[in-house]
């Protein structure tokens, strides 16, 4: 079979060839990592902004919260000596942050990563299965 050349095109080496491919793909792969990098860039940026804005939502209703209980000092002075109704709303606030915390700590408890003793004899079990079965 002959093989029909274009004009100006030597016949290259299979070597030849093979550097070329080598170097497109290097190329190629230096192309992806780059846009991979610009496209982490712009979604860290986001990330950031969205934080921000998240931290700020915390700052205000922070303040919502102060005023909050100002208010039902307020209201509760208005039936009560203003120390009674301050130590009221302070008393349910505390309660209130305790059992946030309790919950907080509990769910915390039971995301925590296994124990070292557990993972050693889940491993331990996984070898011994490996040896039963290889000597079968």
């Amino acid at each position: 079979m002959t093989q029909i050349q274009e004009p100006g095109q030597a016949q290259r080496s299979v070597g030849e060839l093979v550097g070329q491919a080598t170097e497109q793909l290097s190329q190629l792969v230096r192309q992806e990592v780059a846009l991979a990098k610009e496209e982490l860039a712009e979604k860290g940026r986001r990330a950031g902004r969205g934080g921000g804005m998240l931290g700020a939502a915390g700052a205000i209703a922070y303040a919502g919260l102060l005023a909050l209980a100002a208010t039902a000092t307020a209201a509760l002075s208005l039936t009560l000596p203003v120390w009674a109704a301050a130590l009221i709303v302070t008393a349910v606030l505390f309660a209130l942050a305790a059992l946030l915390a309790a919950r907080g700590r509990t769910q915390l408890r039971r995301a925590a990563p296994p124990t070292l003793e557990e993972t050693l004899g889940s491993v331990r079990a996984d070898v011994e299965e490996i040896r039963e079965r290889a000597h079968r």
